[in-house]
């Protein structure tokens, strides 16, 4: 048969799109079926082999080529791993677990098959394994070895490895626990996903800042938007009752109300898009330490269940929660009115009321006459696009607009401060995630460029 004949037997037989010159080698997908069916044929070849008692899975194939020869030759790396399962048992290799002991044991192979279509023949050319390693597997993640090839299908060996590593670390960092091995392995990919995004979000920023993992890396980005972020801050219309007076005077190089008192500890809102409450009250306890004299941890549950107008944690504006306070006759404080983190009857009663308000006011947009107007008054509620903020670690955060969009803001915060950090002006803004986010709790973003739509939407309640 000559060659232009046998290309037509590979393309019908094999499902290839075209034909390749003799002696050539081909990069070849690892996910390709043919490919699959090769490495099933492999590892059935290593476990007849093997002096071992257990049987080996398949975790990874990488390195995939292929070279016309008196048929296909195919050359690939796999990466085995020692399950539970005897080699001679009754088990199909989808059922075998990775061997429970730490840490796991595997090998590597590079293997040649050459495959003969026309004559239904194949032939495994060439087999060479390493001695058996340690792998430092998750246990937890390691359902099936077609779940983690799928999940980290894109990575070196040495890439694969380092991200178990890391999906380790996570999950004894922040105690996460998943319902089942399926789960497990679902986060894993969404984890190695994530970090080739804050890498990329690395790469791009503009500031000091550092990203990486953090106890949002096993989210993809519309559970993060859903369970954390705010989308009404984009969807409604901000109204404020005025407008507030900038000072005349030039702000100070620098300034921070965590030094003066008036702020109180970071707080956690939970998987509830209720962060505008959380700002909302931050400037509120502000508001009451300067005008008072007495720093109180207020309420952000008594928002949750009793503002009519927002929607509790589907999200809300912070100009709507000053106006329900005034509505309510003022606020409770935290240890009366407990945080959940989701919404329940309104309990409010006014003789618990420990703070009030007589109006609000939006503050301009200008970021020196913001910095003016909170050194002066106190911190600032805010709303931002949230865009870097789930893998931000520490540092200033100043990622390009065209990443940061000032006009899809999606998360109120507080304003606290601002300074320098060697050269690079920023804003300290408090958070609502907890003190094991961000720099205890607290995100620093570049100062002067409206980075992020930070200066979009400026208010503070009044009290007089």
């Amino acid at each position: 048969m000559d060659i232009s004949g046998r290309c037509i037997v590979l393309i019908a037989a094999l499902g290839l799109v075209s034909c390749f010159p003799p002696g050539h080698w081909q990069e070849v997908s690892s996910e390709a079926p043919e490919i699959q069916t090769l490495a099933e044929i492999a590892v059935r070849e290593y476990n007849r082999l093997s002096d071992q008692d257990v049987a080996y899975i398949q975790l990874r194939v990488t390195d995939v080529r292929k070279q016309l020869v008196s048929g296909v030759k195919y050359d690939f790396n796999i990466l085995l791993g020692r399950t539970m399962c005897k080699k001679d048992g009754e088990e199909t290799p989808g059922d075998c677990r990775l061997h429970a002991a730490a840490p796991v044991k595997g090998v590597k192979c590079s293997f040649s098959v050459l495959l003969v279509q026309w004559l239904n023949e194949m032939k495994v050319l060439h087999q060479l394994c390493s001695r058996e390693v340690s792998l430092d597997w998750i246990k937890d993640a390691a359902e099936s070895p077609s779940s983690n090839r799928s999940a980290l299908s894109s990575e070196t060996e040495d890439e694969l490895l380092e991200t178990m590593s890391l999906f380790k670390k996570f999950v004894t960092t922040y105690n996460k626990t998943y319902q089942s091995d399926g789960e497990a392995s679902r986060r894993l990919s969404i984890f190695a996903e994530n970090l080739k995004k804050a890498k990329d979000i690395q790469d791009r920023d503009q500031g000091t800042a550092e990203y990486g993992v953090t106890k949002f890396s096993d989210l993809t980005e519309e559970e993060f938007r859903t369970l954390y972020l705010n989308p009404l801050l984009s969807g409604k219309e901000h109204r404020m009752a005025g407008r507030a007076a900038v000072p005349k005077d030039p702000p100070p190089a620098q300034w921070d109300w965590r030094d003066r008192g008036a702020v109180t500890e970071v707080k956690n809102q939970g998987m509830c898009g209720s962060c505008w409450a959380f700002s909302a009250i931050g400037n509120i306890e502000g508001q009451w330490f300067l005008k008072k004299g007495a720093l109180v941890s207020l309420s952000e549950q008594e928002l949750v269940d009793c503002d009519g107008v927002d929607q509790a944690c589907g999200g809300g504006l912070p100009s709507s929660a000053y106006e329900a306070i005034e509505k309510l006759g003022g606020v409770e404080t935290e240890q009366d009115y407990a945080y959940r983190g989701q919404k329940q009857r309104c309990s409010f009663s006014a003789g618990k009321v420990s703070a009030y308000i007589n109006s609000s006011a939006e503050i301009p947009k200008d970021e020196a006459q913001m910095a003016a107007w909170l050194a002066q008054n106190g911190p600032i509620s805010v709303a931002l696009n949230a865009f870097a903020m789930q893998f931000y670690r520490k540092g200033v955060s100043h990622p390009f607009m065209l990443l940061c969009s000032p006009w899809f803001i999606d998360h109120a915060v507080l304003l606290v401060g601002y300074g320098n950090r060697n050269g690079v002006p920023f804003w300290a803004i408090k958070n609502s995630w907890g003190t094991d986010w961000g720099e205890r709790g607290y995100y620093y973003l570049y100062r002067g460029a409206g980075a992020c739509g930070v200066n979009q939407m400026c208010s503070s309640a009044i009290v007089n």
